[in-house]
């Protein structure tokens, strides 16, 4: 039973991140091109892993934009 005295590690996402998954494929490929990343590597940010962060800067700017525009 290799890893039971370490604490499980779970990710803290953030609002963008969370509304950022709950949009359709279609919206976070859109979204990504205008951040001028991929779809995969928009995803990644949106679970928590490693991402550039230039690429991770650009993609919460554009999803703030995104949502305060559904939201108004």
């Amino acid at each position: 039973m290799r890893g039971f005295l370490s604490p499980a590690l779970r990710s803290q996402l953030s609002d963008t991140q969370s509304g950022f998954q709950k949009l359709s494929r279609h919206r976070r490929a859109h979204l990504a091109k205008a951040a001028s990343t991929t779809l995969v590597k928009a995803s990644q940010w949106a679970r928590g892993e490693a991402v550039a962060a230039d690429v991770a800067t650009a993609l919460e700017t554009q999803v703030k934009a995104h949502l305060a525009k559904i939201r108004a």
